[in-house]
């Protein structure tokens, strides 16, 4: 059984300075994209060239979140007139699965694994993902990974096994050039796995569709496979 832990709006609010993705996102009517529950669903991407971000732009990505971060105090103290900074969303959620960290670290790392963890959903889904190449994950830090056909694209920021995943990640209809950071930290729980995770510097807006999209294509096919 899966262990949930929100916020009561299933998010928490910081006031960041805009790093890492452009803050405007274009706002096209949501009619365009034949709204269904959820971001991550194959009925709401059209077809888009991925924006798989190099190298060299994940690396000063992360170091431009990080040091957001670092900065909250700095920037909570500026005087209301300065447009300095921004309000952000992001997601933090605390699941609990039967099964131990390796074995979760591994399906979230490895093509044929987390294919095989989505084959369901993708069957059920349909779009324009592939059917020859629905996945592709890269083993090495600063590796690309595609899923869904090319509907979720990004790079590994950071790799520790058994651990930790960092990832720059983005939704094929965001502005070209957003990334999100997304954060899976693995530790052990009894005869299971505690995940902890993040995911923040999404389009304002944004949060309860990808709340939604990471139950759906995340959490749920993964307590089915390790349930079977």
């Amino acid at each position: 059984m899966l262990q949930f832990r929100f916020d009561a709006k299933h998010y928490l609010d910081y006031d960041l300075i805009p790093c890492f993705h452009a803050w405007h996102t274009a706002r096209q009517s949501r009619a365009e994209f034949h709204h269904v529950e959820g971001t991550m669903s194959g009925k709401y991407y059209p077809a888009q060239s991925k924006q798989i971000p190099t190298r060299r732009q994940a690396i000063v990505g992360a170091a431009s979140v990080i040091g957001a971060f670092s900065a909250i105090s700095n920037v909570a103290a500026a005087r209301s007139g300065e447009d300095i900074f921004r309000k952000a969303e992001s997601i933090h959620q605390e699941l609990v699965f039967k099964a131990n960290r390796k074995r979760i670290y591994e399906i979230f790392t490895s093509t044929a694994l987390f294919d095989n963890m989505t084959r369901d959903i993708q069957a059920q889904e349909g779009g324009n993902a592939s059917p020859a190449h629905p996945t592709e994950i890269s083993h090495d830090p600063g590796g690309a990974f595609s899923l869904f056909g090319g509907r979720i694209v990004g790079r590994h920021l950071e790799l520790v096994p058994n651990e930790r995943i960092v990832q720059a990640w983005r939704v094929a209809y965001w502005d070209p050039g957003a990334f999100s950071i997304v954060r899976f930290d693995f530790t052990e729980q009894g005869a299971g796995t505690k995940l902890v995770f993040a995911h923040t510097g999404f389009p304002q807006g944004d949060a309860e569709n990808l709340l939604h999209g990471w139950k759906l294509h995340y959490w749920q096919p993964l307590e089915k496979l390790l349930a079977s």
